[in-house]
């Protein structure tokens, strides 16, 4: 009788090594205990107005939220920060994608925390309509600037807000202000709409150019020059400083086509590169020469009032809004009407004022 091979079969396992714990169970307590937390509005309101960072993220998160719920408590912190705000110099930049201006307000904003400004970015990021996700990437491309403790980075999605600015960022402005925050930088997607309404926002609007891109022609058809108070044609370094000054050029002629502004400013044309810094500490002067001109003719505080009013106006559209199409019953009969619009029962505007109709009838 043959004898049994003591030999271990090749496909049999051996017993392995346990691998260590990768994650310290003491720390994940902690973010646990860290994220259950749930702070009071008064709570947020303080650490807001003592600088922390933490708290201003929290409470920009409530006041973005869609959530019900949250709408008091954000409005009560709104409310209570509005006394310290309106302290800070608030910037718009916009243009096309592709024109550089991640790149531009990094540098921009690093220039501005050595002269001892403290900056707060908000970057709006376009949502997709399809997925209604948003890559929300500022923070990455703007490695150096989010590092500097005199700078904060919001990076918000557009959602469904006409224009790609966040439904919110006029709310934000107020909190960062409080925060302490003396300058604030607005970019925006940059897709054609959003510009009205950041220009509705800010104190001054910056405009990014690039040159040999086909853009110039571009940029005045659009219009956009008649609300730019100042243009600047980044990425003017290498073999493209040639074409960025030609491009100076030829807005400057543009420029005084357009009639006189009401500021009594006449908008500016400059050439930067965000790469190698070159005319960057250019922009600043020339905002600074802009807020001289207008704080002393009272330009300044008169646009901040008419802006104030705007977006009394805009908030009371954004809730009656809300409000139809939360209403039970717009809610029940909507996707009847969607229905027979499509099946071209009912006409479109038959289907909405039968709708409205039903929504008055309740007042």
């Amino acid at each position: 009788m043959a004898q049994k091979s003591s030999k271990t079969s090749a496909l049999q396992e051996k017993d392995g090594v346990m691998q260590p714990e990768t994650v310290n169970s003491n720390s994940v307590k902690l973010i646990q205990q860290f994220r259950r937390k749930n702070s009071t509005a008064e709570e947020l309101v303080q650490g807001i107005l003592n600088g922390n960072i933490s708290d201003l993220s929290r409470a920009i998160t409530l006041v973005e939220s869609t959530n019900s719920n949250h709408l008091a408590k954000a409005n009560e912190i709104i409310a209570a920060c509005l006394p310290k705000a309106n302290n800070s110099i608030r910037i718009g930049i916009t243009g096309v994608p592709g024109v550089g201006k991640s790149t531009f307000i990094e540098a921009f904003g690093k220039h501005l925390t050595s002269l001892g400004k403290k900056v707060a970015v908000l970057a709006v990021d376009p949502s997709s309509t399809i997925s209604q996700g948003s890559i929300l990437g500022d923070k990455t491309r703007m490695e150096e600037l989010v590092k500097d403790i005199n700078a904060y980075i919001r990076p918000s999605a557009s959602g469904e807000t006409l224009g790609g600015v966040a439904r919110k960022t006029r709310e934000t402005i107020i909190l960062c202000e409080a925060a302490g925050f003396d300058t604030i930088i607005i970019e925006t997607v940059g897709v054609g709409q959003s510009e009205t309404a950041v220009h509705s926002m800010v104190d001054f609007f910056l405009l990014l150019k690039i040159s040999g891109a086909g853009d110039e022609l571009q940029g005045i058809k659009r219009g956009i020059m008649e609300m730019a108070d100042a243009i600047v044609i980044n990425k003017a370094d290498g073999d493209n400083i040639k074409k960025a000054k030609l491009a100076k050029t030829e807005f400057n002629r543009a420029l005084h086509l357009f009639p006189a502004k009401k500021s009594g400013w006449m908008p500016t044309v400059s050439t930067c590169s965000a790469i190698t810094k070159e005319g960057i500490d250019d922009v600043w002067k020339t905002i600074s020469n802009y807020l001289e001109l207008t704080q002393s003719n009272s330009y300044f505080q008169e646009k901040r009032q008419e802006q104030n009013q705007y977006w009394m106006m805009e908030t009371i559209n954004e809730q009656l809004k809300n409000h139809f199409y939360t209403h039970p019953e717009i809610t029940k009969r909507l996707d009847e009407k969607k229905k027979a619009v499509q099946n071209n029962a009912l006409s479109p505007f038959a289907a909405a004022m039968e709708l409205l109709s039903t929504y008055f009838k309740e007042f």
